[in-house]
């Protein structure tokens, strides 16, 4: 038996609750899996909390155990590429959505999802990196891939107190870059720039309607955010500047003419940290492990417990969490 979030949705309604489940149990959620890994650490990130307050129709098989995220040693394995003992991530693949995640002690996975640990991690920085700096990652990257440079010109991060902001934040003051953090939450300037920003905007300046095309200012942005954010955030990009978008904080239209990308050439690029191929996923651990300095992660992290996450899930909806999440799944 072991501890886990349990989500379900029967007639009566909706219940998140932390119970005990079976090793039967698991087996018979997960037939297709072929590694059980004893999950040390997960996460709370944006999709998780959607999942266990039901607020968006993430969750599609019932009963759910949520936890797109989780880092902890293998226990059994029938796959080739793992043996009881090696330590493991694990993020996406639809994992607390259409199979069981890892707000749990204990997890059964495919082993193709399952990426090694880089030696400079264990599971508990791991998580407070999770989804959500493995996603400001890959933004990185694809913002490098496209050829911004620190000299080209300030870096807008929107949804900055957030937990792909504040991963992005860090990772890009490190590589030399001048990054600008939009927020709505001006008390957080301070916390803001401590993570490298060198300045804080306030999120209304973009977060309404805007002209098609605006002054240029950003040689790269990293968005969060979508709808008129990133519509206004593409409008200021500068020509031939690059915008890596990876979230719908306020919402999942995109309110924008195609102006910036015919006269300018701005380059806007989808980041998908679900489905994304494993060498991918590798290089963005690789580098997150070598990249992201310990202390800054340290200042954005809150370790809490498993019934804490059902507290803290509406919370990240609001807008009031800062930073990244991990849960110990032992507490």
């Amino acid at each position: 038996m072991f501890d886990a979030l349990y989500l379900d949705k029967p007639e009566s309604g909706f219940t998140a609750t932390r119970r005990r489940i079976g090793d039967d149990e698991l087996v018979a959620a997960t037939p297709d899996a072929d590694v059980t890994v004893r999950v040390e650490y997960s996460t709370i990130n944006y999709k998780d909390a959607l999942a266990i307050t039901n607020r968006s129709p993430v969750v599609r098989r019932w009963p759910m155990v949520p936890g797109i995220d989780g880092a902890g040693v293998v226990e059994a394995s029938s796959h080739p590429g793992y043996a009881a003992g090696d330590r493991v991530i694990l993020n996406g693949w639809g994992v607390g959505e259409t199979h069981w995640g890892c707000l749990a002690q204990r997890a059964r996975l495919k082993g193709d999802w399952l990426i090694p640990m880089p030696p400079a991690l264990d599971a508990r920085r791991a998580m407070s990196i999770g989804t959500a700096g493995y996603t400001a990652m890959l933004c990185v990257m694809m913002l490098e891939r496209q050829g911004v440079e620190p000299g080209h010109g300030e870096i807008l991060v929107t949804g900055a107190a957030g937990g792909v902001g504040s991963v992005a934040i860090a990772l890009l003051a490190r590589l030399g870059f001048r990054v600008v953090a939009s927020t709505g939450r001006a008390s957080e300037a301070d916390y803001l720039r401590a993570l490298g920003a060198a300045d804080v905007i306030d999120r209304t300046t973009l977060s309404e309607p805007g002209k098609p095309l605006q002054k240029e200012r950003w040689a790269g942005v990293v968005d969060a955010v979508g709808s008129h954010t990133l519509a206004n955030a593409c409008a200021q990009t500068k020509y031939r500047g690059t915008v890596a978008a990876c979230g719908l904080a306020q919402g999942m239209d995109f309110p924008a003419t195609v102006a910036p990308f015919i006269l300018r050439g701005v380059r806007l690029i989808g980041v998908d940290s679900v489905m994304c191929p494993l060498d991918d996923r590798r290089e963005a651990w690789r580098r997150l492990a070598s990249e992201l300095d310990a202390e800054q992660l340290e200042r954005i992290t809150t370790v809490v417990g498993l019934d804490d996450a059902l507290r803290l899930a509406p919370e990240m909806l609001a807008g009031k969490v800062r930073g990244r999440i991990a849960v110990d799944v032992n507490r």
